[in-house]
């Protein structure tokens, strides 16, 4: 940013003009010099200050484009709520035992801020709570109206990727009062959420809580539970679906035994896979020589031992 001062002499009194806006005026001239150097520098400090970095409409889309074309040709299959929950369940008490954030509170986010996966951000960004960027941020960004105009988010390599960056999220400072609440009171949880700032909408904790307890979801915060059967008749994702980027394709993949690679697609976790084909996670590793779980759309996956 160019910021021209210009000061003007009239009667003794010093003008200050930044921009061709006038910031101040009756500062007698025969003040200490020292003194109208702090004002000019207080000025352009306040100027520079006020200025918010945006980005342009064409620079957004241009960037967006970009992030569409890594996941040309996945295949995209709209899941219901009770699907996601089937799907991700595992990855959310992994991420409770590892970091001691409730699978309660991790899946009834991630039901809700994805719209049970279906949403723009989880299907191209892989981002499944709506975690923006920071200056701290290095990986690459999806640019979309949120609180501000082409709001910066986050995209990830893989949904483990997401789910691993959110229980770091909730790891920082403003979240610590959280982690002094027992692991099964999910109500607290979702109430110190909002509290802590992670969302505006005041209705959070309750639209949590009715997730939680619509599907069952405190079940998982137990580490040794049985598999309640969950009751609910659920046809329909959580919200309703926006209109898809990619052309929905009927291909959720079957199981074929004699199948000796897999090709990864959206939403696929080591997890699943694994139980699709009969493996453990260790073993799928192990097989495709992999140290972590972070695997990329239209990797190719050995799957027979």
């Amino acid at each position: 940013m160019t910021i021209k001062l210009n000061l003007i002499n009239q009667n003794n009194v010093l003008r200050v003009i930044i921009g061709g806006t006038q910031l101040a005026n009756g500062l007698v001239f025969i003040a200490m010099r020292k003194t109208i150097y702090l004002f000019i520098g207080l000025a352009f400090f306040t100027s520079c200050s006020a200025h918010r970095i945006t980005v342009s409409n064409r620079a957004a889309k241009q960037n967006n484009r970009h992030i569409r074309q890594q996941n040309d040709g996945a295949d995209y299959t709209p899941l219901t709520s009770l699907q996601y929950i089937d799907r991700y369940k595992a990855i959310a008490i992994q991420e409770m035992n590892s970091y001691g954030i409730p699978a309660s509170i991790t899946l009834a986010q991630g039901l809700f801020e994805s719209g049970s996966g279906n949403g723009e951000l989880a299907r191209v960004a892989n981002n499944h709570f709506g975690i923006k960027s920071t200056p701290s941020w290095t990986g690459n960004v999806y640019y979309k109206d949120d609180d501000s105009k082409n709001d910066a988010f986050r995209v990830y390599n893989s949904p483990e990727e997401s789910f691993r960056d959110h229980s770091l999220f909730l790891k920082r400072k403003n979240y610590t009062p959280l982690f002094d609440l027992d692991i099964t009171d999910y109500k607290g949880w979702c109430r110190g959420l909002k509290k802590a700032g992670y969302a505006t909408n005041p209705n959070y904790p309750s639209i949590l809580i009715g997730i939680i307890e619509k599907y069952n979801l405190q079940q998982y915060d137990n580490p040794g539970y049985k598999q309640v059967e969950i009751k609910t008749q659920d046809p329909a994702p959580l919200t309703q679906r926006p209109d898809s980027i990619y052309a929905i394709k009927d291909s959720a993949v079957q199981a074929n035994p004699r199948n000796k690679t897999y090709t990864v697609k959206q939403g696929d976790t080591l997890y699943n896979i694994s139980k699709r084909f009969g493996l453990s996670v260790d073993d799928l590793k192990a097989l495709n020589n992999l140290d972590g779980a972070a695997i990329k759309i239209g990797q190719v996956l050995v799957v027979v031992k």
